[in-house]
């Protein structure tokens, strides 16, 4: 949410902290912010906004509100804080089909307004946002979503067919098989999972509810008498509809978070006053359909169910005023809790949690103060925790690193209702393709790390299905790669070796299942028969180390053989290698040695990465040659 801080003092007041102060306070407070930068003559601030807040902050009234409610100072202005009187027109009529898929739906008709260009502060507050500026009508609407978060729309009264003397509306599901073309020209193919707004004079689609307006009606500079429209549509509807026609708009992101219902009084209202001001016209009055009216419950805390939380130990007072700076009621019980409801545009308060981190957050985290816990005996030993341990210990002192895959699959047995993604439909029954997969994608990195070969394990949830019950769980993999190239057939007696191992450490016989090279047992039933646990061992503290940055661009590997001179060792070799490869060779390791006819063979790999770019055959070729002439100078001869 991009806020202007020329936009915030119309509601903060002159007096408002400046827009670096306003990001510092609402990093500590309430949300992160990307940054803060000049826009002309603007300063914008960029909020990340968390979707549990998207109700209320999605404008700059509700980011203004919580600048007020950090720094103890009321709001100059607030649209908000009087209910307005509305005068009702019988020239304007509502139908709505579904009341809780479409809440609140209200209407304005204003005539004689003259639609012309905005007035320079408009724009220039639209274009600091990143909003282009259309008309001052239009921009109105856009305004009033900005500064209080509820979307609006305006129609052409007379391009808007009249169902007898009077404009009808309806708010209805579409029929399927038919189009919508929004503002801008884009068709839109609808069905009856797609909630619509409606002339009903002759039944035609005239917008996509909760997403975009519709070309129906549009506004141009003939355009007179004017009908604006409010509704407040059900977020999981909205947020279905936006998805399937791969339409996310502003006016979505702020219905799919849950909106107030209430807040359509006061932002049509708004609207209407902006609007008479900069394009003129008389107000005949409003329409209003409210089947459905969503209020705040009141939510139980107790002061107790709060310190113990936070970790805190406030007292009733600084509890109390928090409530008032941030515009919750409250009342106390006999028994001593507080019934709180929160102002009615925060939805987001719904359980005793809710008011207890708004108390936290206000009252600042940076006042919690970080308590050691009190060493107590262990009771009770994790016996599943212990024997994975154990099991780790072995491999890992067979070279074996774990690896963590993911639990999804694109085909197994058990398949999800809602998968996150077509590739992700299924839940694994089996550790061994994730395995597999893991050696075919880091088997080729064995020369650059210095390795004869790859091994990797992984302890994890599997789920099968027996008749119609899932079963869950702990399975152990881990396979081994001793070429690149794939499965050569050797890797089985490597595992057989490391299964001998398994035996002895845990003292049970296991069966692996064998696939090219990768081995797989139920880990479940291995721990089910072991011994009770009665105590940890003890762990020796590591060493300590220092992470390095490594390269994501693909190495180079060179081979170098030498008949060197008697009494040279491989040691002395390679550090001549070392001082001449320069500082693109990451790795060298002596991988063949041995004598004849006086002479030693050794030979050597050498790894060649660059941090910043892939290295090609004439970079790496050049070194290769400067280290033969060196070997030529100390008389080795390159085999």
């Amino acid at each position: 949410m991009k806020v202007v801080h020329d936009w915030l003092k119309e509601y903060i007041g002159d007096e408002a902290p400046t827009a670096t102060e306003i990001a510092e306070l609402l990093t500590f407070h309430s949300f992160e912010i990307e940054e803060v930068v000049s826009v002309g003559e603007d300063d914008v601030i960029d909020v990340d906004v968390l979707p549990n807040r998207s109700a209320d902050c999605l404008s700059h009234r509700g980011i203004a509100r919580e600048i007020s409610t950090l720094t103890g100072k009321s709001l100059v202005y607030d649209p908000l804080a009087t209910k307005p009187e509305m005068s009702e027109t019988n020239k304007l009529k509502i139908t709505i089909e579904n009341a809780e898929a479409c809440r609140h739906f209200d209407l304005a008709l204003i005539t004689g307004v003259t639609v012309k260009e905005s007035p320079e502060w408009l724009q220039r507050r639209l274009k600091a946002i990143g909003q282009r500026s259309i008309n001052n009508v239009v921009d109105a609407t856009n305004y009033v979503m900005f500064g209080l978060g509820q979307p609006t729309h305006v129609y052409d009264a007379d391009k808007f067919l009249k169902d007898g003397d009077v404009w009808h509306f309806g708010v209805r599901l579409a029929k399927g098989g038919e189009t919508v073309t929004t503002l801008g020209g884009d068709e839109y193919q609808v069905d009856e999972t797609i909630q619509v707004i409606t002339n009903e004079a002759d039944g035609s689609y005239v917008g996509l509810a909760g997403i975009k307006g519709g070309a129906h009606a549009e506004l141009d500079g003939k355009t007179t008498n004017i009908i604006l429209e409010a509704g407040n549509f059900a977020p999981s509807l909205t947020r279905k509809a936006s998805q399937k026609l791969r339409l996310q708009t502003d006016a979505s992101k702020r219905f799919e978070n849950g909106v107030s219902t209430n807040i359509i009084l006061y932002a049509i209202a708004e609207l209407t006053r902006l609007i008479l001001e900069i394009a003129g016209g008389e107000l005949e009055g409003y329409a209003h359909a409210r089947p459905v009216d969503i209020n705040n419950q009141s939510v139980s805390v107790t002061l107790s169910h709060m310190n113990a939380l936070l970790g805190l130990t406030l007292i009733e007072g600084e509890v109390e005023d928090i409530f008032e700076r941030v515009g919750f009621v409250y009342t106390k019980t006999a028994e001593g809790a507080w019934e709180v409801t929160a102002s009615f545009e925060r939805t987001d308060i719904t359980i005793a949690e809710d008011v207890i981190e708004e108390v936290g957050r206000i009252y600042g985290y940076d006042k919690v103060v970080s308590v050691v816990p009190e060493a107590v005996p262990v009771v009770e030993y994790n016996h599943r925790h212990y024997y994975s341990e154990l099991v780790r210990d072995v491999l890992v002192a067979n070279g074996f690193s774990e690896v963590i895959t993911s639990s999804f699959r694109k085909k197994d047995q058990i398949q999800l209702l809602n998968a996150l993604a077509s590739d992700k439909s299924y839940m694994r029954s089996s550790l061994i393709k994730n395995i597999t997969e893991s050696l075919d994608k880091n088997a080729a990195f064995t020369d650059l790390l210095g390795a004869e070969d790859t091994r990797v394990f992984e302890i994890g949830t599997v789920f099968t299905k027996d008749e119609d019950t899932v079963k869950e769980h702990m399975s152990l993999s881990f396979g081994v790669r001793l070429k690149p190239s794939g499965y050569s057939g050797k890797e089985d007696k490597v595992l057989q070796g490391i299964v001998t191992a398994l035996q002895e450490a845990l003292g049970v016989d296991i069966n692996p299942a064998l696939e090219k090279g990768v081995a797989e047992i139920d880990f479940s039933n291995i721990i089910s028969s072991l011994p009770p646990v009665t105590g940890y061992d003890s762990v020796a503290v590591a060493e300590e180390i220092s992470y390095k940055a490594f390269s994501s661009y693909p190495s180079m590997s060179r081979d170098i053989a030498l008949w060197v001179t008697e009494g040279t060792t491989a040691e002395e070799v390679m550090q001549v290698l070392g001082e001449h490869s320069g500082e693109l060779c990451v790795r060298t390791s002596l991988f063949d040695e041995f004598t004849k006819d006086g002479r030693t063979s050794l030979a050597f790999r050498l790894v060649f990465q660059a941090p910043d770019r892939t290295l090609t055959d004439e970079e790496v070729n050049a070194i290769m040659e400067s280290i033969y002439k060196v070997a030529a100078g100390k008389d080795w001869d390159v085999r």
